[in-house]
């Protein structure tokens, strides 16, 4: 591509115009905006029009039980379908042109992750799966299910069967790569696809070795990705060949390339990334030409973010018990500060908060704020504003983050951070350390099933625990566990590689690209207050006839994560350190690099159901605290002791992410919209000055929850959205086990 092209007039710098790298070109043309939001535009007629429409379809969605239409006959690819629309009578008001189908919500058959899983997710909801297509993918292709579960050992079916390792993506997408969809706007296709070809020409010195083979596979799958774009965007009459030359095209330009992604990968945090600086620089460049308006900016913002609300997956039942709420993480970054210090919010960053206020609150996308003290204060006092409002954002902090992922980086699903075109994510499941301080009780076996799952250790056989012979045992069992977790993943991976390659995100990435393999823990606050409890008081063992520990009774108090004493919190610390160390030393599958997450969204339900009683106090089958979340009932000093407690817990040691999700009455923030602001903003820079990472703001109470629950067919809850545990949902499409779940969550009535 020569240095100087018509698309790129006005724009400056020079190395992104010699090489792919689009963070040299942002750093060169946004402009920072530091004003308030009254520049924002209402709704145009054209946006009301199609969200009425959506909003009608997503009323029948609704009412034929979670699913408006399902694809059984067509493999969905990038051109297997013809262009869609949310309405045809409407489709000329559509700025923004895709589908994931051939029609607004239908759920396209995807079998490469596993075809009984398309096929099941089929007839659940009343559909007949193609008797070729099983046929095909039954006698013919084998899917990445098939082989996972030829491979896995005895002892891996055994871990997975009991829940002690769960949520594996052994049976659909693997998710948490995000392609560089400004890539497509602002070099257009032709040239990705020459760069891709000089990278392939380059691959390799003459010896065929292992590594040479697969990345020559793979990148003659990305160049056919790229032309398979162009393909694509021509059925809607758009030619993404070159760069994208105004506003509106650098808009499609780059969905054509989320577009790609979601139409030929069905996995669990298919995120959109850090777009809104990137796009603010057309959207400037258009105003000052005088060839765009506010309202027209707007539109195509909200236009947009409509598409992104639309994308679905089919899923089949135990996926909606885990992730329950029909999530698709389109996680869409916003803020952040740059390396040089500058704040990268623009106008577009307000635009697309604005979203939730021109078309009303939404799961999707999973807005994202990047969050630093050092924001603007304007953004940060209407970003509040806008979670005060609608409970719809998340934030997570810059300040940690930017120094290990750089300033344009982005969240791969609730609270990962991946470089943005720079690296990928092999991510999968959460191993439950709180079953497997119960294995270490019980030398192995499964409380729950009486099944030897562990190592046969020996098993506690006092009445009372004692707190370093537990401590001895629980981190030998954790070793077991690590062990087992990596391998399985390593398995895993290797299949998606082979059998489910994300050929149109990786187009979109580095050739020479970095790698992570991201863990995860569930459980975390039990193990915590159980370990305390054995420390600090006494744990009395409670034996079933064959003389396993089913349950305890505690003598005496102890202290309790989320409360900031630091009795406890230590523990946390060390908890999270042990786990990641151990996962540190194995080998991970093409020398990626380990992190671990406290992450555990709604499955905090499915692992509780399946998690015996702890000497914490907590029943058996009851659900386990989401995340780094305190457990339930042990926060007692407030929100900002309970916060404090979670900031302790070190970003370096779990750089996949801790998870913290709270709920605050809107009386606890304050008693008028500019007080309940200004007291969330110092929460917040509170927070996150202390080195947190994330957090979910809920700001309700629990009594519109209840409501919500027993009467979802008022108006006013078909768009109640709430935040869970790195994602959003809408409050009336979870099952009403995890609604009272959320209810049962500390609802904070004072800071």
């Amino acid at each position: 591509m020569s240095i100087e092209r018509k698309e790129w007039e006005g724009f400056e710098g020079r190395i992104w115009k010699e090489e792919v790298n689009v963070r040299d070109f942002i750093q060169n043309n946004y402009k920072p905006y530091d004003g308030d939001e009254s520049f924002l535009a209402e709704p145009t007629e054209a946006t009301n029009k199609l969200w009425g429409e959506l909003q009608k379809l997503q009323k029948e969605e609704r009412a034929k039980g979670g699913v408006l239409d399902m694809e059984t006959e067509i493999v969905s690819s990038l051109t297997s379908y013809g262009p869609g629309y949310i309405s045809n009578e409407l489709k000329d008001l559509e700025k923004v042109v895709g589908l994931q189908t051939d029609k607004p919500l239908k759920r396209a058959f995807m079998p490469y992750g596993g075809i009984k899983m398309s096929e099941e997710a089929c007839t659940t909801y009343g559909y007949e799966p193609s008797e070729k297509l099983h046929e095909i993918f039954h006698e013919y292709h084998k899917t990445h299910n098939d082989a996972v579960f030829d491979c896995y050992t005895p002892e891996m079916r055994l871990a997975r069967r009991n829940k002690i390792v769960t949520g594996l993506p052994d049976t659909y997408g693997r998710g948490r790569i995000v392609g560089d969809y400004r890539r497509v706007a602002l070099y257009g296709i032709d040239y990705l696809i020459a760069m891709k070809q000089k990278d392939k020409a380059n691959c390799g010195c003459g010896t065929m070795s292992d590594d040479i083979i697969r990345q020559r596979e793979e990148l003659a799958e990305q160049i056919k990705a790229l032309k398979g774009m162009k393909e694509m965007a021509a059925s809607y009459g758009y030619d993404i060949s070159g760069p994208a030359t105004n506003a509106k095209e650098a808009v499609q330009w780059l969905y054509f390339g989320y577009l790609a992604a979601i139409k030929t990968q069905n996995g669990a945090a298919m995120s959109v990334g850090r777009v809104s600086t990137f796009l603010d620089i057309y959207i400037e460049r258009d105003m000052a030409k005088g060839i765009l308006i506010e309202t027209e900016a707007q539109e195509l913002i909200d236009h947009m973010t409509m598409k992104f609300r639309m994308v679905k997956f089919a899923r089949i039942p135990s996926y909606n018990q885990l992730f329950s709420g029909d999530p698709v993480w389109a996680t869409l970054d916003l803020a952040g500060l740059g390396m040089d210090g500058r704040y990268m919010v623009t106008k577009s960053d307000f635009r697309f908060l604005h979203t939730l206020e021109n078309m009303g609150p939404a799961p999707e996308p999973n807005l994202t704020v990047l969050y630093s003290s050092k924001l603007p204060q304007s953004f940060k006092d209407y970003s509040a504003k806008i979670s005060i409002d609608t409970s719809s954002v998340q934030y997570e902090n810059d300040d940690v983050m930017r120094p290990v992922w750089g300033d344009d980086y982005a969240v791969c699903c609730c609270v990962s951070a991946t470089q943005t075109g720079k690296e990928m994510q092999f991510f999968g499941a959460r191993a439950n350390l709180a079953k497997c301080l119960l294995y270490a009780i019980n030398g192995g076996v499964d409380e729950k099933t009486k099944t030897q799952v562990g190592p046969e250790y020996r098993g506690i056989t006092s009445e009372y625990l004692d707190y370093d012979e537990v401590m001895h045992k629980y981190d030998i069992m954790m070793e077991w566990l690590a062990d087992l977790y990596v391998n399985i993943l390593n398995l895993i991976q290797y299949m998606h590689d082979k059998y489910y390659y994300e050929a149109s995100q990786m187009a979109l990435i580095d050739t020479d690209v970095r790698r992570t393999f991201a863990t995860g823990i569930a459980g975390f606050s039990h193990v915590v207050d159980s370990l305390s409890a054995i420390k600090y008081a006494k744990v009395k063992t409670v034996r079933d006839e064959d003389g396993l520990v089913v349950d305890y009774e505690i003598e005496g108090d102890f202290p309790r994560y989320g409360n900031d004493d630091d009795r406890a919190d230590d523990i946390a610390v060390w908890l999270l350190k042990t786990f990641m160390g151990k996962i540190e030393k194995r080998h991970t599958y093409r020398n990626s690099e380990p992190t671990t997450s406290i992450l555990t969204i709604t499955s905090n339900v499915v692992y509780g159901k399946a998690t015996g009683a702890l000497p914490d106090g907590r029943k058996a089958g009851e659900p386990l605290s989401p995340g780094a979340n305190p457990a339930y009932g042990a926060e007692q000093n407030g929100l900002l002791a309970s916060l404090n407690s979670v900031a302790k817990l070190p970003y370096e040691y779990a750089l996949d992410g801790i998870s913290n999700t709270q709920t605050i009455n809107p009386n606890a923030l304050g008693h008028d919209e500019k007080e309940r602001i200004d007291n969330l903003v110092n929460v917040l820079d509170g927070y996150f000055d202390q080195g947190a990472h994330h957090l979910n703001v809920n700001v309700f109470g629990i009594e519109k929850l209840k409501d919500a629950m027993e009467h979802p067919e008022k108006e006013e809850y078909a768009n109640f959205t709430i935040r869970v545990s790195g994602y959003a949902v809408k409050f009336i499409d979870l099952t009403r086990e995890q609604q009272l779940d959320v209810i049962s969550r500390t609802c904070h009535d004072h800071l």
